[in-house]
């Protein structure tokens, strides 16, 4: 989340930790540089008119230079609100363009549509097998019987929901599931896989290992159900 207005990027922030995303914020355009130089992120919340360089500016690094992951997506959130200011945006680079004033529904339903294109289709529903979450409302289950999951559980359920079947080390899951916050020296991620897998293992009658694995000095993987 880049926007100077400190306030309102953090109590935006606080909404989407509470749906389970894990958010750093930044009130410059340098300071989304240094963070985006250090961590992968999955998208940007860019606000275009801050103090140091201007959000257009950012977007282009993010989009020109070798050192950015190019798999960011960019949301441009700004009180530009002409065709034109739009328009030059998404030329910029930018994946989607949304103006100041906004609901915090709206932007919750924009970053889930974002997101979701790194996944596999574009449906609110991610489904693998029996295993179904519904992004939108916030639920899951595993075929009739619904997940009671935390949010973070539900958090790390949807990431590995759109990574199946790849191999995800702890550094990545603390990365993208926990905010900068979080200690990496702390065992919090294997401890929530392990509470999620024990709830997956219960809902499909099975060990909850043939459900997320183990891949020994690597990380896990949530196998691929037809």
């Amino acid at each position: 989340m880049v926007d100077d207005e400190r306030e309102l990027a953090e109590a935006i922030a606080v909404a989407l930790r509470r749906e389970g995303y894990a958010v750093d914020v930044a009130a410059n355009g340098q300071g989304a540089i240094d963070r985006l130089l250090i961590n992968e992120y999955d998208l940007v919340s860019l606000d275009l008119t801050l103090p140091d360089i201007d959000g257009r500016e950012v977007c282009r690094l993010i989009r020109t230079d070798d050192r950015f992951d190019p798999r960011t997506r960019v949301l441009m959130v700004t009180a530009r609100d002409t065709v034109s200011d739009r328009v030059s945006g998404l030329d910029d680079g930018a994946d989607d363009y949304l103006v100041k004033p906004f609901a915090l529904a709206e932007l919750s339903a924009r970053v889930r549509t974002l997101l979701r294109r790194e996944a596999r289709g574009s449906d609110t529903v991610l489904r693998n097998g029996d295993l179904v979450l519904d992004d939108a409302r916030v639920r899951a289950q595993w075929a009739d019987d619904p997940l009671e999951l935390t949010n973070k559980e539900f958090a790390l359920l949807r990431y590995f929901m759109m990574h199946r079947g790849e191999v995800l080390s702890q550094e990545r899951l603390l990365e993208h599931v926990w905010d900068e916050m979080a200690d990496p020296f702390t065992n919090t991620v294997r401890v929530t896989v392990g509470t999620l897998r024990r709830k997956l293992g219960v809902a499909a009658g099975r060990d909850g290992s043939d459900v997320i694995e183990t891949v020994i000095g690597r990380g896990y993987r949530l196998r691929e159900f037809t």
